[in-house]
């Protein structure tokens, strides 16, 4: 919104679902949280905005700039994770796997799971983007980018038996680590892998976004490409992919 359109365009799908508060023992109800402080991954990203948007449907304030009824504090995850172990923080609103870690490392329950407040418990984690000006100068390259993704997500549906220690794997690679098997194994069954961006959630998530004052509100028209993923499907034999009205540049 910020750059009137121009800036990049949701291409793919990759994750959903897989988001929840999670808090610590004797916050059972959102009355309870009064006075709580909960952590989120960034602030304006969606599950800061989810927490904020769910704590106002339970007549409970927040400020972008701290402090209401409730204090939500954007904090990085591990460091979430270490602020709940050592009683900082009540809870906090995550994307897995860090939910289940606070769960299953550190004590909490889970309050709420976002898929509860969705449509057949459907919205975006993470979708693919590229930059507007990329796409139009490299369509060639961004399809193969998409068929990619779409390789990978069908992988994952083909081989549940393997995804785990893929995954582990790749993260004891780059992180230097992997997840305990209990906590990946949690995640893993709250996320879904997929090439649908569920683009009629966007509208809802942009309102939402401007209701409790972490961003402006705005046209979303031309947000989304799906022309390369349309392209790549058909090849598949499988149709094309919602684009909830939002797709063809800007207009």
């Amino acid at each position: 919104m910020q750059s009137g359109g121009t800036s990049l365009r949701i291409v793919a799908g990759a994750v959903g679902g897989g988001a929840a508060l999670v808090v610590r023992d004797g916050l059972d109800a959102p009355s309870d949280l009064d006075g709580a402080t909960l952590a989120t991954p960034q602030l304006g990203n969606t599950q800061d905005v989810a927490l904020r948007t769910w704590l106002a449907d339970h007549g409970l304030d927040t400020s972008p700039t701290g402090g209401g009824d409730v204090d939500v504090v954007p904090t990085d995850n591990a460091r979430t994770l270490q602020l709940f172990t050592a009683g900082t923080i009540d809870g906090a609103w995550l994307p897995e796997p860090w939910a289940s870690r606070l769960v299953l490392e550190a004590g909490a329950h889970v309050l709420v799971d976002e898929a509860d407040l969705w449509p057949d418990g459907a919205f975006p984690t993470t979708v693919l983007v590229v930059g507007a000006d990329f796409l139009a100068a490299h369509p060639d390259t961004v399809r193969a980018l998409v068929a990619g993704n779409a390789a990978s997500v069908d992988w994952i549906a083909a081989h549940p038996e393997e995804v785990a220690d893929v995954v582990n794997a790749r993260l004891a690679a780059d992180a230097g680590a992997p997840l305990p098997e209990a906590v990946l194994a949690r995640a893993l069954a709250h996320v879904e892998p997929t090439v649908d961006p569920f683009a009629a959630a966007l509208p809802v998530l942009q309102r939402h976004a401007a209701a409790v004052g972490t961003t402006t509100a705005g046209d979303l028209d031309g947000l989304l490409d799906l022309d390369p993923l349309g392209d790549v499907r058909a090849q598949g034999g499988l149709g094309p992919i919602d684009d909830a009205g939002l797709g063809g540049g800007p207009r």
